[in-house]
């Protein structure tokens, strides 16, 4: 071999070892830099892990925990029913349109639709009679009326009122 071609290996050689070396460290110091800076966190990963990981009931304690659900639930209706819903309006259209329409113009649960035929029944049992299953609730073999239509914040002249407008608006 001839000395130039020594003397090119040498220096190849050195900066092959050099180029090693600093690969070496950005190897390392990348490494570090990643136990070091947190990752971020998805917002929305956060929300599924909790969502997944919530309770999906309640313990029953005993009369001790029966006693403390039935408060919690009568404080709630409590509270609830002292809200007045929709401003404390008695227009029946309003409260219709944002409460009972989504029965009554599919006829889930057996309700029955805006169609005089449907109502003809009902009707013979007098205004006192429909009143009283739209605040009380009512099950029988035609369907299910929940109480106050779901909305427990309503009162009695609401709904009342909104009986009244769905009667007058019958097809």
């Amino acid at each position: 071999m001839r000395n130039y071609d020594l003397d090119f290996l040498k220096k190849f050689s050195l900066v092959i070892g050099l180029l090693m070396l600093v690969t070496l460290g950005l190897i390392i110091g990348a490494a570090y830099l990643h136990k070091v800076i947190p990752p971020e966190i998805d917002p929305a990963a956060v929300k599924r892990v909790e969502d997944r990981i919530a309770p999906a009931g309640a313990v029953y304690a005993g009369a001790t925990g029966a006693a403390a659900q039935a408060a919690a639930t009568a404080a709630a209706a409590a509270q609830a029913a002292s809200q007045v819903a929709y401003g404390g309006t008695l227009d029946g259209s309003v409260i219709y349109q944002n409460l009972c329409a989504g029965c009554h113009t599919s006829g889930a649960g057996g309700a029955p639709k805006l169609e005089q035929a449907a109502w003809t029944a009902r009707l013979a049992q007098g205004s006192e009679t429909l009143n009283r299953h739209a605040i009380e609730g009512y099950t029988g073999a035609a369907g299910v009326m929940p109480a106050k239509g779901g909305n427990p914040a309503l009162t009695d002249e609401q709904v009342v009122a909104t009986v009244e407008w769905m009667v007058d608006n019958l097809q």
